[in-house]
């Protein structure tokens, strides 16, 4: 029961098989287990107990995901952290989950109330010294502390197992079918639930793992998938986006694929559409860090379920409830809520927050959906992203898709403007790609929604503010609105 237990059999079996690439540097699977064993084995001799948590801000590197998989082995909880993080940022996260450690790059300041480390490029020669025959825990141990995106407001999180980790490792080989032969492409920071869960995955399934550690322009990422031979690929709808507006012919490499994989965030249903077209392995996963996979969409979905994010992965169900936890018939929108082995117990160190998003075993990741009679999923928009306007529930994703339609613009999103007269009115943002006026936008919006979905006006803007996985931070669009 730990997600590192099937490295000695990959020694064994395919020793000569890489199973970590940067660049010229690589490390065989016959070397992986005994490099594990060691990096616990080293954490053990600086103090460091099973049940401990450990903060890594690190770069992406193999020495970071050998020193994840010593945790991973020895029983000590990570806690993943952004290097980029200020250092308050940090010391906030560290404090609320009483990390006893943080592991940082070489050069970085040391946070006031936690101890720090640092491990450089000689890190796997540094644990060479410690002997590979430490006893280490076994049993269903806590592996980490699974943090949602970004970090304001209070840290939140819960404590995955490693039971709850394996149990997304099943979704995978079932509904997305990760296997030994797999050649699969990190090029998502590894600190993000999906950037570290992928890799670790290809680990424990005996492929081989690439790392193109961003950032890095687009044509870097197809051309290593090219170099490569890439079978399998992750990345979250920002970076989907900036390859879209590449050439086609830089594009090939992208039909070749087995399976691009979406998350993180919802794509368009134009975007859907287009990458079914350039891509047949093209996969759009709906999932949270904290519950893991809900549904997935694929190629194979017929064309009249694109604007959908699919049907339930395997072993999870997925209902859409009102707010006395009622389920609604199919048709009716509400708070998505789903179940399985995957998922979360509850948060951390935070009972408030768990009633608030756990109820009766069910999680609720706060977005609002809808299942139709085939049992796929529609999102309609994140609940506290609901605008009311004279009482009438709007839903910005419905509002986003019309917009996302029209050919000049790049992205777009939408918002509730505080109003006197309604209590909200529909406020939108938009990044162009081509010539157009906020009138020709309200003009195109008015031809397929109701009168009062109508954006009241629509803002044009270069970019929008981003958390550190590309997602749009929403409350600082809201905060530059003007007063009605």
């Amino acid at each position: 029961m730990n997600i590192t237990q099937t490295f000695a059999h990959h020694a064994r079996a395919m020793p000569d098989r890489p199973a970590l690439v940067h660049g010229e540097r690589s490390v065989l699977f016959r070397d992986l287990n005994r490099l594990v064993s060691q990096a616990g084995a080293h954490l053990y001799s600086i103090g460091l107990m099973p049940g401990d948590v450990v903060g890594v801000a690190l770069k992406d590197s193999i020495e970071h995901i050998v020193l994840l998989c010593g945790l991973a082995r020895a029983g000590i909880v990570l806690l993943p952290l952004d290097w980029r993080w200020t250092l308050a940022e940090q010391e906030r996260v560290l404090a609320h989950f009483g990390a006893k450690l943080v592991i940082m790059e070489p050069g970085s300041t040391s946070p006031q109330n936690c101890s720090a480390t640092f491990i450089a490029g000689d890190f796997l020669q540094e644990i060479g010294r410690h002997k590979a025959d430490k006893a280490f825990p076994e049993g269903d141990v806590p592996l980490l502390m699974s943090l949602s995106s970004g970090t304001t407001g209070r840290p939140k999180g819960p404590r995955i197992r490693h039971s709850q980790f394996l149990a997304r490792y099943r979704v995978f080989w079932i509904n997305l079918g990760f296997n030994s032969q797999d050649r699969f492409l990190s090029c998502t920071p590894l600190y993000y639930g999906g950037g570290r869960t992928f890799p670790l995955t290809m680990l424990y399934s005996g492929g081989t793992t690439f790392l193109l550690p961003p950032p890095y322009e687009p044509e870097k990422l197809c051309e290593s998938i090219e170099a490569h031979r890439i079978s399998n690929v992750f990345l979250v709808p920002t970076l989907i986006r900036r390859l879209l507006a590449l050439p086609a012919k830089q594009l090939v490499p992208l039909k070749k694929l087995r399976l691009l994989l979406s998350s993180g965030s919802a794509l368009h249903e134009e975007e859907r559409r287009t990458l079914r077209a350039l891509c047949p392995g093209f996969v759009e996963y709906y999932s949270s860090t904290e519950g893991g996979g809900v549904s997935f969409l694929t190629s194979e979905d017929p064309e009249k379920f694109s604007a959908s994010v699919g049907r339930p992965v395997f072993g999870v169900e997925v209902q859409c409830v009102d707010e006395e936890h009622r389920t609604l018939p199919p048709g009716g929108v509400g708070r998505i809520r789903y179940r399985g082995p995957a998922v979360a117990d509850g948060f951390w160190n935070d009972p408030e927050a768990s009633r608030e998003s756990f109820h009766d075993g069910w999680w609720y990741p706060g977005d609002l959906g809808m299942l139709d009679d085939s049992g796929y999923l529609y999102l309609k928009g994140r609940a506290k992203d609901m605008i009311i306007r004279g009482g009438v529930n709007i839903y910005p994703a419905e509002i986003e898709a019309v917009l996302q339609a029209h050919p000049a613009v790049a992205d777009c999103a939408v918002v509730g403007w505080p109003s006197r007269e309604f209590n909200e009115e529909v406020a939108a943002f938009v990044i162009l790609k081509g010539a157009a006026v906020p009138t020709d936008l309200r003009e195109a919006c008015k031809g397929k929604m109701a009168p009062y979905k109508v954006p009241k006006e629509v803002f044009v803007v270069k970019d929008f503010p981003r958390n550190a996985l590309g997602k749009v931070i929403k409350a600082e669009l809201s905060s530059q609105l003007p007063s009605l």
